[in-house]
């Protein structure tokens, strides 16, 4: 059973490309994630924002996604992920925002 997972492409004044994500991000549904933010990151050169604000849940290979495009990303998470983020390594690699 896939997990409820929405995601929207959006954009910065200044042109950055934001993907904002509202529900859980697991196994069932990580390939649609993954490939949204790849489709986000090739939308520009510059950095890259994910807003997670709405996710409830982020597992490993959620984590992975993001992994791969850390050197850019700016990440905007609810405190519930901070753990997370931090445990992981993500942290340290990317820009966090707790909202």
């Amino acid at each position: 059973m896939t997990t409820t997972l929405t995601l929207t492409d959006q954009q910065r004044p200044d042109g950055t490309p934001v993907l904002v994500a509202e529900g859980e991000i697991d196994m069932s549904n990580v390939g649609e994630f993954r490939a949204a933010v790849d489709r986000a990151a090739g939308a520009g050169a510059g950095r890259l924002v994910v807003d997670l604000t709405a996710v409830d849940y982020l597992d490993s290979a959620g984590l992975a996604a993001l992994f791969a495009h850390a050197d850019r990303l700016e990440l905007i998470a609810p405190p519930l992920l901070g753990p997370v983020l931090t445990v992981s390594g993500l942290a340290d690699l990317a820009t966090v925002h707790m909202a």
